[in-house]
């Protein structure tokens, strides 16, 4: 798929006078700013300029080549010339022609995304990080928010969110939480602990809140005395489930303080291939399960998150390898939940994967509508979530809760045998679940 390079030199020079393409070529520049044009090396913009001249590519037509261009870029599975078809290969004239051209590129590129993904053994050739920059503000009024992701369409715990630290500071390839804020400021509120003690609970409601939703929880530590605000938080209200969420192995503070028993630290977990090549900057894996580890040992509940779970050649085996780890170093009686879920998709989200330029292969998947987004088709997700629940043990099945995340009710059956009528009825259930390992501690 990939021996297409010396196809460009198959290629008739281009003999097209710039004198009759004129009025195409003034319009040129403005349709190259609402495409990934800005995005490509010159080189790539001098083809697809030149291509353009010649086959008279409309605005469309135009954008579909670009971001074609930059996914094969990302992906490192060559560039848009290794999949370019010589000119006999063209039957067409005109406006035809350069619509046969469009289908010929466009299916070589659905066929390299239907591939499934090869990450190096080695580790990533990029590394990158989110170049973060810590910064301290007024905010306006603290309150609780739900689930950014949140939609009637997929079977939902109804989590409250409480965003202590806005935007995160590692560089996960597939992160939409970078796109929800403008920059690089990691921002922390100079007024968060005087707000959060004056946040109204009612302490005849159980509440279920999530610090992980707009920051990582743990990476930043206890800078700007969060952790020390949330712990506070976590005692003044023994009714309010706080679930620390985070893919670091900054546990430092925790460890040398007084930990609730009301607060559930979690990890998102992946396998070590994924770590490496799409999580930048995280926690190594074996430093996360180490993290939790020390937590445990403690006296604190632990949960863990398979999300996203990514499809790629060796995923089966990778993830299987997780799951021993885990049983084997974890007692299903300090365990609380282990979630699965994998890559969901808006437009924006994408498009701003594709303006961060870097390589990654997470969009090179067999993207289809998910409840008004994009994922993957439901026979992967079936096969990736029936895997992953049945590489755990029976005792692990029956002593941790397990839920899909942000997944349509329809999965829930197949993988897990059984289902939820209701968002409030999976909530109910999930709160119970975790109120019984909290009080269970306690004793």
């Amino acid at each position: 798929m990939h021996n297409a390079h010396n196809q460009l030199t198959a290629l008739k020079p281009f003999t097209t006078p710039m004198s009759t393409s004129t009025a195409y070529a003034e319009r040129f520049p403005n349709l190259t700013d609402k495409t990934f044009f800005s995005r490509l090396p010159e080189t790539q913009q001098t083809f697809l300029r030149e291509q353009a001249k010649q086959y008279r590519f409309s605005h469309q037509q135009l954008r579909q080549l670009a971001e074609i261009a930059l996914d094969l870029n990302l992906w490192e599975s060559g560039d848009i010339t290794t999949i370019w078809p010589g000119p006999d290969a063209l039957t067409g004239q005109g406006k035809a022609r350069a619509q046969q051209l469009l289908q010929h590129i466009t299916a070589r590129w659905e066929q390299l995304r239907e591939t499934p993904n090869r990450y190096p053994r080695s580790g990533s050739k990029t590394r990158i990080s989110a170049a973060a920059i810590p910064v301290e503000k007024t905010k306006g009024k603290l309150g609780l928010g739900y689930c950014p992701v949140a939609s009637p369409k997929t079977r939902c715990c109804n989590l409250l969110t409480l965003d202590a630290v806005d935007n995160c500071g590692y560089g996960c390839s597939y992160c939409s939480i970078q796109s929800f804020y403008d920059g690089k400021e990691i921002s922390f509120d100079r007024d968060f602990a005087r707000k959060l003690e004056a946040l109204e609970i009612d302490p005849d409601k159980i509440y279920h809140i999530g610090t992980g939703q707009s920051s990582d929880s743990l990476m930043w530590g206890n800078s700007h005395g969060v952790l020390d605000a949330l712990l506070d938080f976590a005692r003044r209200h023994p009714n309010v489930i706080l679930e620390f969420k985070t893919k670091s192995a900054n546990v430092k503070h925790l460890l040398e303080n007084d930990l609730p028993a009301n607060v559930i630290c979690t990890w998102s977990l992946n396998t070590p291939t994924l770590i490496e090549n799409e999580e930048h900057g995280t926690a190594p894996l074996h430093k996360r399960i180490a993290a939790a580890r020390a937590i445990a040992d403690k006296g604190g509940i632990v949960g863990f998150h398979f999300h996203p779970m990514v499809h790629y050649d060796a995923w089966k085996e990778d993830y299987r390898a997780v799951i021993q780890t885990l049983t084997s170093q974890f007692h299903p009686d300090e365990v609380a939940l282990v979630s699965l879920g994998t890559l969901t998709y808006i437009k924006p989200v994408m498009r701003e994967i594709r303006e961060r330029g870097v390589a990654t292969q997470i969009l090179k998947m067999p993207l289809v509508d998910a409840e008004g987004k994009y994922s993957y088709p439901d026979d992967i997700k079936l096969d990736m979530f029936s895997h992953a629940y049945h590489s755990f043990p029976a005792a692990w099945k029956e002593n941790v809760f397990y839920y899909l995340c942000m997944e349509n009710q329809r999965f829930w059956e197949p993988v897990f045998g059984f289902s939820y009528g209701s968002n409030t009825e999976f909530e109910q259930a999930m709160k119970s679940a975790y109120l019984k390992k909290i009080r269970a501690r306690g004793d």
